[in-house]
Formats: structure tokens, C-alpha cells, sequence
């Protein structure tokens, strides 16, 4: 399902890219999409569900499934009312949430028009926080199907916005990049709209409480006091990460036009390996290592972890390996069409490099950092996320005047190398994770198909020149290549002796 999501979502910015370009406006649009999902990554997939998750499933093993449901209620009610604060709130500074993450835009239509699109799309966050409480209850009921697809109607929503919505949009006068916002709007309606049968099937339908009288008793359940406890570390290591996200769309407003659209689509290739691999595996492993952790089930728990970073080594790598080897053919390839020119295909490819640079902390990051929430230890991760905060802008310091956007991207993969690094080695300090046995063996058999896999996609990014075959011509070649990349990179694994499917029914 976090394919199809991906997958969704490559073609929806492929058609962005071909509708739109890359240009002032698309700045505009990016910086007004980025606001709202800033804070939902406070309220929903970030610092809530690092909460909310690990005390769910202490609650479900320890206090049964009455007292569970009571307790969804509760932090069903209080999430409501703090979201339609937040939502009013930030229509109505709109002005200021755009100057904070992109002052540096160079005239007065392309800020008016951040404002504008984000005073459509900033109550997205409303129903995307509601999405990420439904969500963590069907992943600690062991329901996954269902959140794990919901992405694929935002992506739907959006496409559907650019093909059809943003042409009429242009015959009435209004420019179509707005159309986006609407899209966006839609989707996250839809996708709170399916979790809802999955939870009343289940019978953990929230209850909202619609008086002053529900909101207090739901404020004074210990369940919520302990989740708002907890988040409060877990916002400030969310926040480290956010502000990290704004200092580096604020530098970006001040380069060349044209560079927070560049970044926005290197950052969207960057992600299609980080949320199939680290994503995934973390909404699966949260609440199971959480259940193993109040059980005190130390030996589960270790195991689960090693598992998880087998399969992050296994795939992550050679994620990376394209990224670096392969980035102006896969950018090629995707983007260049329509109004996405080959001068912006070079752009983007430079900065997708720096993230292949970091892919692998990337990813395990995603895996590491639910090793401390599992036991509600939120402090931890804060710190190494404070520290890393600074390394990333002294790397920027030196690295954005030399390579200018390309310079952000390193940055960020570089620090997210250092930030995994520093949790890994906590958590095996801590004794928390004890690595099984043959892990010297298993990382030299991974980088032996890596290294082959490198001077395969080398010999073919120079074999022809991407940017002067035609659209359908490079999506042929595309396909054989990365279809000769699996091949090649598994069967030199299962030549070295990887028991590839004895690992994947761990």
C-alpha cells in the first residue's frame, strides 16, 4: 500500500512538474503545501503518534480493551478541540507562517500567493491529525491495510486537480496552480472518511465531546496526561526537525528562482525509498516493540529491531546507490516534459544526490528512532535531534555558497548519517539491542552486490544521452535498466549466500 502511495505520488509530480514548471509560483505553492504539513507532522505522524501509540498498546496489553476505548475517546475529544484552535489560528496568520519559512521571495505577487494558498489548505492539518489518530489505533489493533493506503486518495485528489480543475481554473481567469489547493483540501476529507468503517468495524469509533463538561473530563484522564506528558519532549524533537525543514526553505527562497521547486522534487524522489522502507517498517514495528516492551519482553523486542535493520541494510543501500549513480536519468526520465526544462532536470539531480548521500540514516532512522518511544523514552532522540539541528547549519555554512541549493540536500544527508549513527550506538550502550550473530558476514555480502550494482547504473547513466531521448524512448530504457539492476544486485546476493527468504518470514 506504501508503494501505491509512492507510486501515486510520482505521478502526481510528474504532472505538476509538466503542467506548472518550475517557477516563482510553484515556489508559492510549495512553501504554502509545506505549512500545513509542518504541523502535521507536530500534531499527526509526529510527535501525537510517537505519544500516543506506545501508551495505546501499554493500555490495550495492561488495562483492556474497555478502558482502551475510553481512552481513544478522550484523546479524540481533546486532539478536536486543539486542532480547530490551531486551524483558525493559522488562517488568520497566514501572513506571518509564510514570512517565517520563506521571506526571501523576490516580489509581492509570489508571498501574496504563498498567503492565499495557504489560507486554502492550512485546515488540511485538521482532518490529516484526525487521519494520524485513527491511523495509530488500526496499526496497535494490527489493522494496516487501511492507513497505509489512504495516501493514495491525496495523490488521487491532486492528480485529479491538475488534469481536470487547473485548465478550467485558467478559461475562468484564476491561475491554475490554485487548483492544487482544492485538491489538496479534498483529499484530506477523503482520507479521514475511509478510516472511519475500519474503526467502527472494529468498534473503537472515537466519541467526540462536544461540551465544555466532555472536554475537561477527557483533559483529566491520566491516559491523555501521560500522552501530553510525553509529547512535549517528542514536540521539541519534532520542532528541531521542523525548524531545520524552515532555515532550509528560508535559505532556499533566497537563492535563484526556481531552487524550493528544485528541492521539492529531489526531496520527493528522496522520499518514495524513505517512506516504502523506513515508513513502513516503523508503523510496523512501533507498536509491536511497544507491546513487547510492556510485556518485558526484552529478547522480542532486540529481535524485532535486528530484523528491522536487516532489512534497512537489504534495501536502503542500493536505494542510495541509485540515487547517487543513477540521479540524472531517473530525474530525466520522471520530469523532464512539458514546462520542466533540462536545465531544471540538471538542478534537481544535484540535490538528489546529497540525499542519496543520507538515504541510509534516512531510513534507519525511521527504524531506530521507535526503539526509544516503544519505551516512552522521547528525551533521548530530542537531544541527538538538537545536536544534529546544529551540525546541519554548520554544514550549510560552508557547503550552500559553494553548491548553492545542491548544498541543503547535503546537508541533510550528512546529518541524518550522523543522527542514525548516534542511535544506533544508544541503544546498544543501553543493552536495549544486542545485534544476532553473522552481521560482519551480512554487511559484506550487501555492499559486494552494491559495489556491482554502482558500475552497472555508472556504465548506463553515460551509455546514452537521457536528456536528448524522447519521453516514451527514456521510459523503455528506464524500465529494462532498473529491471537489469534487480536482477543483478539480488542474484549476487543469493550467489553470496543471503537466505533472502528465511529473512523476510523473520
Amino acid at each position: 500500500m506504501t508503494l501505491a502511495s509512492r507510486v501515486t505520488g510520482l505521478v502526481r509530480d510528474l504532472l505538476m512538474a509538466s503542467i506548472f514548471g518550475a517557477n516563482a509560483l510553484t515556489d508559492a505553492f510549495n512553501v504554502a503545501f509545506r505549512i500545513p504539513n509542518l504541523f502535521r507532522r507536530l500534531f499527526a505522524e509526529g510527535a501525537f503518534s510517537q505519544a500516543f501509540v506506545p501508551v495505546l498498546a501499554a493500555s490495550r496489553a495492561q488495562e483492556g480493551e474497555i478502558r482502551t476505548r475510553a481512552l481513544i475517546s478522550h484523546v479524540a475529544t481533546v486532539l478536536f478541540w486543539a486542532l480547530l484552535l490551531t486551524c483558525v489560528l493559522g488562517v488568520l496568520g497566514a501572513p506571518v507562517l509564510v514570512w517565517l519559512l520563506a521571506s526571501g521571495f523576490q516580489n509581492q505577487g509570489e508571498a501574496d500567493a504563498a498567503v492565499r494558498m495557504t489560507r486554502w489548505m492550512f485546515p488540511y492539518i485538521g482532518f490529516m491529525s484526525l487521519v494520524a489518530l485513527s491511523s495509530g489505533v488500526l496499526n496497535t489493533y494490527k489493522r494496516f491495510a487501511v492507513p497505509a493506503a489512504t495516501p493514495v486518495l491525496l495523490n488521487l485528489c491532486m492528480i485529479t486537480a491538475a488534469w481536470l480543475l487547473a485548465p478550467w481554473f485558467g478559461t475562468l481567469g484564476i491561475e491554475p496552480i490554485y487548483a492544487m489547493c482544492a485538491g489538496v483540501m479534498l483529499g484530506g476529507v477523503l482520507q479521514l472518511g475511509v478510516q472511519i468503517p475500519a474503526l467502527h468495524r472494529l468498534g473503537v469509533l472515537p466519541r467526540l465531546g462536544m461540551t465544555p463538561w466532555a472536554l475537561r473530563e477527557a483533559w483529566h484522564d491520566e491516559g491523555v496526561r501521560r500522552i501530553l506528558q510525553l509529547m512535549a519532549p517528542a514536540l521539541l524533537g519534532v520542532g528541531v526537525a521542523q525548524l531545520s525543514l524552515m532555515i532550509n526553505t528560508q535559505i532556499a527562497s533566497y537563492l535563484t528562482p526556481g531552487s524550493v521547486t528544485w528541492l521539492f522534487y529531489a526531496d520527493r524522489l528522496m522520499e518514495f525509498p524513505t517512506a516504502l522502507l523506513g515508513v513502513a517498517l516503523g508503523v510496523v514495528l512501533t507498536p509491536q516493540l511497544s507491546a513487547a516492551k510492556a510485556a518485558g519482553d526484552e529478547e522480542r523486542y532486540s529481535q524485532m529491531l535486528d530484523w528491522g535493520l536487516r532489512l534497512v541494510l537489504l534495501l536502503a543501500v542500493p536505494c542510495a546507490v541509485g540515487l547517487l549513480a543513477f540521479a540524472q536519468p531517473l530525474v530525466a526520465t520522471l520530469f523532464h516534459r512539458g514546462a520542466l526544462q533540462g536545465s531544471d532536470v540538471q538542478q534537481i539531480a544535484l540535490a538528489l544526490v546529497g540525499y542519496g548521500v543520507g538515504l541510509l540514516g534516512l531510513v534507519a532512522i525511521k527504524v531506530l528512532a521507535p526503539g526509544y518511544f516503544a519505551s516512552q523514552d522521547m528525551r533521548t532522540p530530542v537531544k541527538i535531534a538538537i545536536a544534529v539541528l546544529v551540525l546541519t547549519q554548520v554544514l550549510n555554512f560552508f557547503l550552500v555558497p559553494r553548491l548553492q541549493h545542491a548544498g541543503l540536500a547535503w546537508s541533510i544527508g550528512l546529518a541524518a548519517l550522523v543522527n542514525a549513527g548516534w542511535l544506533l550506538v544508544g541503544l546498544v550502550r543501553r543493552g536495549a539491542y544486542q545485534p544476532s550473530a553473522g552481521w560482519i558476514k551480512y554487511l559484506m555480502q550487501v555492499l559486494s552486490a552494491s559495489c556491482l550494482l554502482a558500475s552497472l547504473l555508472l556504465w548506463l547513466a553515460q551509455r546514452w544521452d537521457w536528456l536528448a531521448l524522447g519521453q516514451w524512448e527514456r521510459a523503455g530504457i528506464m524500465a529494462l535498466c532498473l529491471l537489469a539492476s534487480v536482477v543483478l544486485y539480488f542474484a549476487v546476493l543469493l550467489l553470496a549466500g543471503v537466505k533472502l527468504r528465511s529473512l523476510l518470514r523473520r
